[in-house]
């Protein structure tokens, strides 16, 4: 497809293709030590850190170096991540008393976030197909201190094969991506190919509605902004599989709402890169 044609679709639903280059984003690793002192630590070396308003442990950073090559970040005291990917673990909200699914997990960014929010306790079960995937997904979870994950090289879509049901599941969908740091985004996408990831993103969901206790909370994501990966495939939860909304709009996170209750993230609005997001109960 052409430039053109993503122009006229983005505008329908509130939005266009400015290029937006969003800032460079971290996470503080509270499992590593108090927020205070990794602050500290950082301004010690000129980081210039602006909090990010709307996430708990997230801020902006410049740098005269390369911020994954400090000794705070070998060692855990930080995460690379980028402000609107700090968005799904936040919004599931995770606490000790759950059994947690990461869905596709690699390299294991909002893992390690989810295990922060939950404190080291409970359990997370996290799964990615790719056998290359796995060391970069254990790797992190070793180098910001987690202890309550177990990694599996599983393909999501079998999940049910581990006989467990779980009260909060993240599914950080496969998706087409978005034309913010992707040179070239626009001639590479097409329609046939954002309607198979569409087709994978709600087999992948069934899966996870299939292994949800009654009550429980999934969080749906994608870095897409195609509405056949985002608000057609909520449609189809809700629809199909018996899913409700629970408004995010009410949690306060940034975004706007072309389906009621789930946010889309646009670049040139949010300073991010595109991004949507829906919490759904059973």
């Amino acid at each position: 497809m052409d430039k053109q044609f993503f122009s006229e679709r983005y505008e329908a639903l509130g939005g266009n293709t400015e290029a937006v280059r969003p800032k460079r984003a971290i996470r503080l690793n509270t499992l590593r030590g108090p927020a205070s002192d990794i602050l500290r630590k950082l301004t010690a070396k000129e980081v210039t850190l602006e909090k990010i308003p709307f996430l708990e442990n997230g801020y902006y950073v410049e740098s005269r170096f390369s911020m994954g090559a400090t000794p705070e970040y070998l060692l855990g005291e930080y995460q690379l991540q980028e402000a609107a990917s700090q968005l799904p673990a936040e919004a599931l909200a995770p606490t000790e008393k759950d059994l947690v699914l990461d869905m596709c997990a690699a390299p294991g960014a909002k893992t390690t976030q989810l295990a922060q929010l939950m404190d080291n306790k409970g359990l997370i079960i996290a799964l990615d197909l790719k056998k290359e995937r796995i060391p970069s997904l254990t790797n992190n979870l070793e180098r910001m201190g987690v202890t309550n994950t177990m990694v599996y090289q599983m393909n999501a879509l079998e999940v049910g094969k581990l006989n467990l049901k779980f009260t909060k599941i993240l599914l950080d969908a496969p998706c087409s991506g978005n034309y913010v740091g992707e040179p070239g985004w626009f001639e590479r996408r097409d329609l046939e190919g954002i309607r198979r990831n569409a087709e994978l993103q709600r087999k992948l969901l069934k899966a996870a509605v299939d292994v949800l206790e009654d009550g429980g909370t999934i969080v749906y994501s994608t870095c897409s902004l195609e509405p056949e990966e985002d608000e057609e495939t909520i449609r189809y939860a809700v629809e199909e599989l018996g899913l409700k909304i629970v408004p995010l709009d009410k949690e306060g996170i940034i975004g706007d709402s072309v389906l009621e209750g789930t946010r889309r993230l646009w670049p040139h609005k949010t300073g991010t890169q595109g991004f949507f997001l829906a919490k759904l109960k059973k």
